[in-house]
């Protein structure tokens, strides 16, 4: 099963593939920035293309998406479900399921700590993925903990979400 985890993001939006396996196996990961100068349709057309991009080029099974995170900064939250609502629809025009994870759930099946920070999520995304240093920038490294997220939960995502097709 070949995994896209996804981080989304108005400004920046973390992309991270991921092949199951004994231990899984990273294919790719970066990030995907939109210019802030540009209108917000414009930024969402150029997280679009990318992401089909990203999809075309690696064939995911399963999208794996981190759901929006409500916090006091309610701009933040709508320009992230914006971003999420365009990964959704990238992996909708390919045939794609999606999976959607809350970032606790992320945390905990990455560290076992479901209030894990940033470091201690990406130290751990390096050792399961056998790398020699945490992914970087954040935004990748958390993408590939949405992706390990859905491997380590795939068997209960299959019988609740769909699961991969």
């Amino acid at each position: 099963m070949i995994v896209l985890g996804i981080d989304p993001g108005l400004t920046v939006t973390g992309y991270g593939v991921v092949e199951g396996g004994h231990p899984p196996r990273p294919v790719a990961a970066g990030v995907i920035r939109t210019p802030v100068e540009e209108p917000i349709g414009q930024r969402l057309a150029v997280l679009f293309a990318n992401l089909t991009e990203v999809i075309a080029q690696h064939r995911p099974d399963v999208v794996a998406l981190e759901t929006v995170f409500t916090n006091r900064n309610l701009n933040t939250a709508i320009s992230v479900g914006r971003a999420s609502g365009v990964a959704i629809l990238a992996a909708a025009q390919g045939g794609i399921p999606v999976a959607e994870y809350a970032p606790t759930a992320v945390k905990s099946a990455v560290t076992g700590d479901g209030s894990a920070d940033k470091q201690g999520v990406a130290a751990m995304v390096a050792r399961l993925l056998r790398l020699e240093s945490p992914p970087s920038p954040a935004d990748a490294a958390d993408a590939l903990a949405v992706a390990l997220c859905h491997l380590r939960t795939s068997p209960l995502a299959a019988r609740t979400v769909g699961g991969a097709r």
